[in-house]
């Protein structure tokens, strides 16, 4: 059984897709639409292989979605129902998908006070992503953005991202046990109960079906019987509807968040220059999303650092310390401005200064 560094577990923590990550001269390979459509149905496939389950099982919940969404468009429709939706879908699932998968479950910038407010935060909304596949992928993406192995690297183009919670960010199926070891303490501090090693080897995945099974539908009980006490089957096939938009949604985001795979970033706005992150508004004040600024301090619990940059998610991690729920958090805003925003401010002024007169700063 070998070890692994940190660097190299990285390489190999996910399953390569048929077409690998780069080829024999390191660049990234740029898959057509057909490869990229035959590897996706080839993971979702649970006949061929069972180990495919979990990927199966994020789409099967969107398919799931599609009659609820359908009821609310076609029998419940009004304009409250619609201003609902938007609001749930765009607001209220975009933040707690910020809140918990994250800056929770992947950067872990804030320590809840015990498992309850834990529990509490996961299940905020109606769940639609399974951590493992959100969380430990995110890692690789901080190490290698924008590089080959990236698992939503813009660069190969929209399907590339779009897909890729089936084919590109599940676990390798072929880890040693030393190798899974570190996928479960990556894991351990979110609550999700890992499998065995033998397990692992079944399943091929960090969570087991039966528990991913079964906490998904307490949870969807749950928050359809909440909605219909409140509304009856009219807001709870809202609200149904809303989640599974927002799970389609969500998977074009780093595309978008990556500039479509070009050097777009606005100089004042952008301070990390390592990738083509970039801050968005729209992403920015609905969800928290500041993305520029999360790839410069990816373990901050707070990543709107200007006025303007509303962050909702920072808002609701800060309630929750400030109610005992959260114990400590990591914010980097002060570091920001003193290694980031106030060096460039000067550097502008100087120029402008020695542009417009004879004098230079020094």
């Amino acid at each position: 059984m070998t070890k692994t560094g940190g660097a190299q577990f990285l390489d190999i923590v996910l399953q390569t897709p048929s077409y690998g990550w780069k080829d024999n001269n390191g660049n990234l390979i740029k898959p057509s639409s057909g490869e990229i459509l035959r590897e996706f149905f080839t993971r979702l496939n649970v006949f061929a292989d069972r180990k495919n389950w979990l990927p199966f099982m994020g789409w099967m919940k969107v398919l799931i979605m599609i009659p609820f969404l359908a009821l609310f468009l076609f029998k419940y429709f009004s304009w409250p129902l619609l201003a609902v939706a938007f609001v749930y879908s765009m607001i209220i699932m975009g933040t707690h998908g910020t809140i918990w998968h994250h800056r929770y479950c992947t950067h872990a910038a804030y320590t809840f006070r015990n498992s309850f407010w834990r529990f509490f935060t996961k299940n905020l909304t109606v769940t639609m992503v399974p951590e493992e596949i959100y969380a430990i992928s995110h890692h690789v993406h901080h190490a290698k953005s924008d590089q080959p192995g990236d698992p939503y690297n813009a660069q190969a183009g929209f399907l590339y991202c779009f897909l890729a919670d089936v084919n590109h960010q599940p676990i390798s199926k072929e880890l040693t046990e030393a190798e899974y070891n570190k996928v479960r303490r990556l894991m351990s501090h979110t609550g999700v109960k890992g499998n065995t090693y033998a397990q692992y080897l079944k399943w091929g995945s960090y969570v087991h079906p039966r528990t991913a099974i079964v906490s998904t539908l307490i949870n969807w009980v749950f928050w359809y019987g909440v909605c219909y006490l409140i509304g009856g089957h009219a807001l709870a096939c809202t609200i149904f509807g809303a989640a599974g938009f927002w799970a389609v949604g969500v998977r074009t985001f780093n595309y978008e968040g990556h500039g479509k795979g070009e050097k777009v970033q606005v100089e004042g706005v952008d301070f990390y220059k390592k990738d083509n992150s970039i801050n968005q508004i729209w992403p920015g004040i609905v969800a928290g999303e500041w993305h520029n600024n999360h790839h410069l301090y990816p373990r901050s619990a707070r990543s709107g650092f200007k006025p303007h940059q509303i962050d909702l998610a920072w808002y609701y991690i800060r309630f929750m310390k400030s109610i005992g729920a959260v114990t400590a958090y990591k914010d980097f805003k002060k570091q920001f401005y003193r290694q980031h925003f106030q060096p460039a401010t000067t550097s502008v002024s100087t120029k402008q200064f020695s542009a417009n007169g004879d004098a230079v700063l020094r």
